[in-house]
């Protein structure tokens, strides 16, 4: 300890070969950090040439997925549309054939029952028991009792006659309204 410049000499000494020694290390990863730097240079000069055009074009495809977008969905409204029309077209072309076959069975019960009354025989029993609106006048109560109680029977045979034969067709094909219930 007695040559403190001999110390400050050596330290000085073992300093300079430390910062040598650093210095040997750093400058190969300096060259490659300036390499890194340079590539870095022309990557960002190629995207800022490429990029505007790439983002244009991506952006011009963006407009046209809208317009067919739009365009399929005005077509899905106009399908939709056409078959809404369509759909309410078989509904009236239906309720068109449901009333063309009440009306048709209709006409056909009633000319059914027009042509039983024009064909059906006249019975002599129940044509003698008719009395004319003059002879009416005539009866005595006790007459006119048995001439309706009569009437009745008759009337109540014939409809139990035309029910029973018809009752089978004509219920079954009459409308759902016109059923007894």
């Amino acid at each position: 300890m007695s040559e403190p410049l001999f110390w400050l000499g050596l330290s000085i000494l073992l300093v300079a070969t430390s910062l040598t020694a650093v210095l040997v290390a750093a400058i190969p990863a300096l060259q490659e950090l300036a390499r890194a730097a340079r590539s870095a240079e022309k990557f960002f000069d190629t995207l800022s040439k490429e990029l505007p055009p790439t983002l244009e074009a991506i952006r011009m495809t963006s407009l046209e997925i809208t317009d067919l977008t739009d365009d399929v969905s005005e077509g899905i409204k106009s399908a939709s549309g056409v078959v809404k029309q369509v759909d309410q077209s078989l509904n009236s072309a239906k309720q068109q054939a449901q009333n063309l076959q009440i009306g048709t069975r209709s006409l056909f019960v009633g000319v059914k029952a027009a042509w039983k009354s024009f064909t059906r025989p006249k019975s002599a029993r129940r044509t003698g028991d008719r009395l004319s609106v003059n002879q009416k006048g005539m009866l005595s109560p006790s007459q006119k009792r048995q001439f309706f109680s009569q009437y009745k029977v008759y009337q109540s045979q014939d409809l139990y006659q035309d029910t029973a034969s018809n009752s089978s067709n004509d219920m079954n094909d009459a409308p759902e309204d016109w059923q007894e219930e």
